[in-house]
Protein backbone atom coordinates (compact mmCIF):
# COMPACT_ATOMS: atom_id res chain seq x y z
CA UNK A 1 0.00 0.00 0.00
CA UNK A 2 1.23 3.35 -0.98
CA UNK A 3 0.82 6.10 1.59
CA UNK A 4 1.60 8.66 -0.25
CA UNK A 5 4.77 9.13 2.16
CA UNK A 6 8.86 8.97 0.74
CA UNK A 7 11.17 7.90 2.90
CA UNK A 8 14.32 9.47 3.00
CA UNK A 9 16.85 6.06 3.84
CA UNK A 10 19.71 8.18 4.18
CA UNK A 11 18.12 10.78 6.99
CA UNK A 12 16.69 7.78 8.66
CA UNK A 13 19.78 6.04 9.26
CA UNK A 14 21.54 8.98 10.43
CA UNK A 15 18.95 9.54 13.45
CA UNK A 16 20.69 9.35 16.68
CA UNK A 17 18.11 7.27 17.63
CA UNK A 18 18.18 4.62 15.64
CA UNK A 19 21.74 4.05 15.61
CA UNK A 20 22.46 1.07 17.14
CA UNK A 21 25.35 2.75 19.17
CA UNK A 22 22.89 5.44 20.94
CA UNK A 23 23.79 4.14 23.65
CA UNK A 24 27.60 5.07 24.13
CA UNK A 25 28.07 8.02 22.34
CA UNK A 26 25.96 11.46 22.87
CA UNK A 27 22.12 10.49 23.01
CA UNK A 28 22.65 7.62 26.23
CA UNK A 29 20.81 9.01 28.89
CA UNK A 30 18.67 11.98 26.69
CA UNK A 31 15.05 12.51 25.95
CA UNK A 32 12.98 12.06 22.81
CA UNK A 33 13.20 16.42 22.02
CA UNK A 34 16.78 16.57 23.46
CA UNK A 35 17.51 13.87 20.88
CA UNK A 36 15.91 15.53 17.93
CA UNK A 37 18.41 18.93 18.50
CA UNK A 38 21.32 16.40 18.76
CA UNK A 39 19.67 14.96 15.60
CA UNK A 40 19.18 18.54 13.69
CA UNK A 41 23.40 18.80 14.28
CA UNK A 42 24.61 15.54 12.95
CA UNK A 43 25.80 15.82 9.82
CA UNK A 44 25.43 12.52 7.41
CA UNK A 45 28.51 10.36 8.27
CA UNK A 46 31.65 10.68 6.28
CA UNK A 47 33.13 7.28 4.92
CA UNK A 48 37.30 6.87 5.21
CA UNK A 49 38.98 4.19 3.60
CA UNK A 50 42.02 2.48 5.23
CA UNK A 51 44.74 4.53 6.02
CA UNK A 52 43.17 8.05 4.80
CA UNK A 53 43.42 10.98 7.33
CA UNK A 54 40.00 12.23 9.28
CA UNK A 55 41.92 15.28 9.97
CA UNK A 56 45.41 16.14 10.55
CA UNK A 57 47.79 17.68 13.18
CA UNK A 58 47.75 21.97 12.71
CA UNK A 59 44.70 21.83 11.21
CA UNK A 60 41.51 23.96 12.06
CA UNK A 61 39.04 22.30 14.47
CA UNK A 62 35.47 22.67 13.40
CA UNK A 63 33.96 19.20 14.51
CA UNK A 64 33.58 16.31 16.52
CA UNK A 65 33.37 13.34 15.32
CA UNK A 66 31.94 9.85 16.40
CA UNK A 67 33.10 6.49 15.58
CA UNK A 68 30.62 4.65 13.90
CA UNK A 69 31.90 1.61 12.55
CA UNK A 70 35.55 0.52 11.66
CA UNK A 71 38.60 2.31 13.63
CA UNK A 72 40.97 5.05 13.99
CA UNK A 73 44.29 5.88 15.05
CA UNK A 74 45.38 9.51 16.59
CA UNK A 75 49.25 10.31 16.53
CA UNK A 76 51.54 13.26 16.72
CA UNK A 77 54.73 13.35 14.24
CA UNK A 78 57.84 15.13 15.68
CA UNK A 79 59.07 17.98 13.37
CA UNK A 80 61.57 15.32 11.93
CA UNK A 81 58.77 13.12 10.76
CA UNK A 82 58.66 10.72 13.51
CA UNK A 83 54.98 9.40 15.16
CA UNK A 84 53.69 8.67 18.14
CA UNK A 85 50.38 7.13 18.39
CA UNK A 86 48.55 8.41 21.11
CA UNK A 87 45.43 6.17 20.81
CA UNK A 88 43.09 3.99 18.64
CA UNK A 89 39.31 5.18 18.62
CA UNK A 90 36.40 2.21 18.39
CA UNK A 91 32.78 2.49 17.28
CA UNK A 92 30.71 5.34 20.11
CA UNK A 93 34.21 6.70 20.91
CA UNK A 94 34.47 10.87 20.33
CA UNK A 95 37.55 11.99 18.10
CA UNK A 96 38.90 15.24 17.85
CA UNK A 97 38.62 16.23 21.97
CA UNK A 98 42.39 17.51 21.34
CA UNK A 99 41.44 20.69 19.62
CA UNK A 100 39.07 22.21 22.33
CA UNK A 101 41.75 24.14 23.91
CA UNK A 102 43.09 26.13 20.95
CA UNK A 103 41.10 25.32 18.08
CA UNK A 104 43.78 23.74 16.40
CA UNK A 105 44.54 19.77 15.96
CA UNK A 106 47.32 18.93 18.01
CA UNK A 107 47.00 15.39 16.54
CA UNK A 108 46.63 13.86 13.37
CA UNK A 109 43.65 11.00 13.32
CA UNK A 110 43.52 8.16 10.27
CA UNK A 111 41.19 5.27 9.24
CA UNK A 112 42.37 1.68 10.95
CA UNK A 113 40.22 0.26 8.32
CA UNK A 114 37.29 0.92 6.55
CA UNK A 115 35.54 3.45 9.14
CA UNK A 116 32.54 5.60 8.96
CA UNK A 117 32.06 8.88 11.56
CA UNK A 118 29.20 11.11 12.41
CA UNK A 119 30.40 14.46 12.18
CA UNK A 120 29.12 17.20 14.95
CA UNK A 121 30.15 20.41 13.83
CA UNK A 122 30.93 22.38 17.33
CA UNK A 123 29.44 25.62 16.69
CA UNK A 124 26.29 23.88 16.18
CA UNK A 125 26.33 21.49 19.13
CA UNK A 126 28.01 23.93 21.70
CA UNK A 127 24.86 25.80 21.01
CA UNK A 128 22.47 23.14 21.50
CA UNK A 129 24.54 21.95 24.44
CA UNK A 130 23.86 25.30 25.75
CA UNK A 131 20.23 25.17 25.48
CA UNK A 132 19.51 21.24 26.37
CA UNK A 133 21.41 20.88 29.63
CA UNK A 134 20.91 16.84 29.60
CA UNK A 135 22.74 17.16 26.43
CA UNK A 136 25.62 19.28 27.82
CA UNK A 137 25.94 16.77 31.11
CA UNK A 138 26.54 13.74 27.85
CA UNK A 139 28.65 15.94 26.65
CA UNK A 140 31.29 16.71 29.32
CA UNK A 141 30.64 12.97 30.77
CA UNK A 142 31.83 11.78 26.98
CA UNK A 143 35.01 13.69 26.82
CA UNK A 144 35.45 13.14 30.58
CA UNK A 145 35.87 9.41 29.14
CA UNK A 146 37.88 10.30 26.82
CA UNK A 147 40.61 12.09 29.11
CA UNK A 148 40.41 9.33 31.88
CA UNK A 149 41.15 6.57 28.71
CA UNK A 150 44.44 9.01 28.06
CA UNK A 151 44.80 9.36 32.34
CA UNK A 152 44.89 4.94 31.72
CA UNK A 153 47.50 5.14 28.99
CA UNK A 154 49.96 6.92 31.04
CA UNK A 155 49.76 4.60 33.60
CA UNK A 156 50.05 1.79 31.72
CA UNK A 157 53.02 3.73 30.22
CA UNK A 158 54.06 3.98 33.58
CA UNK A 159 54.69 0.25 34.26
CA UNK A 160 58.21 -1.08 34.23
CA UNK A 161 57.36 -4.56 32.58
CA UNK A 162 56.72 -4.91 28.98
CA UNK A 163 54.62 -7.51 29.25
CA UNK A 164 52.08 -5.45 32.16
CA UNK A 165 51.78 -2.94 28.63
CA UNK A 166 50.84 -5.61 26.55
CA UNK A 167 48.65 -7.25 29.13
CA UNK A 168 46.84 -4.16 29.99
CA UNK A 169 46.10 -2.88 26.60
CA UNK A 170 44.72 -6.27 25.47
CA UNK A 171 42.36 -6.11 28.80
CA UNK A 172 41.29 -2.66 27.99
CA UNK A 173 40.38 -3.45 24.74
CA UNK A 174 38.35 -6.75 25.92
CA UNK A 175 36.80 -4.16 28.28
CA UNK A 176 35.54 -1.78 24.71
CA UNK A 177 34.26 -4.46 23.36
CA UNK A 178 32.53 -6.37 26.17
CA UNK A 179 30.56 -2.30 26.03
CA UNK A 180 30.25 -3.03 22.08
CA UNK A 181 28.19 -6.29 22.65
CA UNK A 182 31.26 -8.25 21.16
CA UNK A 183 32.65 -11.19 22.20
CA UNK A 184 35.38 -9.68 25.13
CA UNK A 185 37.19 -12.82 24.42
CA UNK A 186 37.79 -12.51 20.82
CA UNK A 187 40.12 -9.69 19.57
CA UNK A 188 40.49 -8.72 15.92
CA UNK A 189 43.10 -6.36 15.97
CA UNK A 190 42.72 -3.31 13.33
CA UNK A 191 46.23 -1.94 14.11
CA UNK A 192 49.63 -3.72 13.14
CA UNK A 193 52.09 -4.92 15.57
CA UNK A 194 53.75 -2.05 14.77
CA UNK A 195 51.37 0.99 15.60
CA UNK A 196 50.79 -1.53 19.38
CA UNK A 197 54.53 -1.25 19.72
CA UNK A 198 54.75 2.34 18.79
CA UNK A 199 51.88 2.97 21.02
CA UNK A 200 53.24 1.16 23.98
CA UNK A 201 56.38 2.19 23.94
CA UNK A 202 58.12 -1.03 23.17
CA UNK A 203 59.74 -2.23 19.84
CA UNK A 204 57.82 -4.61 17.17
CA UNK A 205 60.17 -7.50 18.00
CA UNK A 206 59.51 -7.22 21.96
CA UNK A 207 55.76 -6.97 21.45
CA UNK A 208 55.71 -10.46 19.29
CA UNK A 209 58.03 -12.43 21.11
CA UNK A 210 55.39 -11.15 24.32
CA UNK A 211 52.41 -12.42 22.44
CA UNK A 212 54.12 -15.55 21.63
CA UNK A 213 55.26 -16.14 25.18
CA UNK A 214 51.41 -15.60 26.45
CA UNK A 215 50.07 -18.17 24.12
CA UNK A 216 52.95 -20.71 25.02
CA UNK A 217 51.32 -20.29 28.17
CA UNK A 218 47.77 -20.73 27.39
CA UNK A 219 46.45 -17.37 28.15
CA UNK A 220 46.34 -16.52 24.21
CA UNK A 221 45.86 -18.20 21.21
CA UNK A 222 46.80 -15.62 18.44
CA UNK A 223 46.16 -16.04 14.76
CA UNK A 224 47.05 -13.48 12.32
CA UNK A 225 45.27 -10.26 13.78
CA UNK A 226 42.38 -12.65 15.70
CA UNK A 227 43.42 -12.80 19.74
CA UNK A 228 41.51 -15.17 21.19
CA UNK A 229 41.71 -14.42 25.38
CA UNK A 230 41.69 -18.50 27.02
CA UNK A 231 42.53 -17.76 30.84
CA UNK A 232 41.52 -13.95 31.32
CA UNK A 233 42.42 -14.31 34.96
CA UNK A 234 46.00 -14.86 33.59
CA UNK A 235 45.75 -11.82 31.63
CA UNK A 236 44.52 -10.01 34.83
CA UNK A 237 47.86 -11.40 37.04
CA UNK A 238 49.66 -9.80 34.13
CA UNK A 239 48.42 -6.69 34.47
CA UNK A 240 49.10 -6.66 37.77
CA UNK A 241 52.34 -7.60 37.47
CA UNK A 242 52.69 -10.99 38.35
CA UNK A 243 55.57 -13.12 36.50
CA UNK A 244 54.30 -16.34 37.70
CA UNK A 245 51.32 -16.42 34.96
CA UNK A 246 54.09 -16.20 31.96
CA UNK A 247 57.29 -17.68 33.44
CA UNK A 248 60.39 -16.54 31.81
CA UNK A 249 61.53 -19.33 31.31
CA UNK A 250 58.83 -20.63 28.36
CA UNK A 251 59.58 -21.35 25.75
CA UNK A 252 58.74 -19.16 22.98
CA UNK A 253 56.27 -19.78 19.91
CA UNK A 254 56.84 -16.98 17.43
CA UNK A 255 52.72 -16.22 16.61
CA UNK A 256 51.42 -16.71 13.30
CA UNK A 257 51.56 -12.79 11.58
Amino acid sequence: MNSGVVLDLNQLRRHCSVCALHELCLPAGIDRQAMERLDDVVRDRRTLEKGKPLFRQGDVFHALYVVRSGSLKTYVESPTGESQILGFSLPGELVGVDALANDRHLCSAEALERTSVCELPFGQLDRVAREVPALNRQLLRVISREVAAEQHHLVTMGKQQAQERLATFLRSLSERYGRLSRDPNTLTLPMSRYDIANYLGLVVETVSRLFGRMENAGVLEVSRKTIRILRPDLLTALCNGSSEAVPESSQVRTPRS
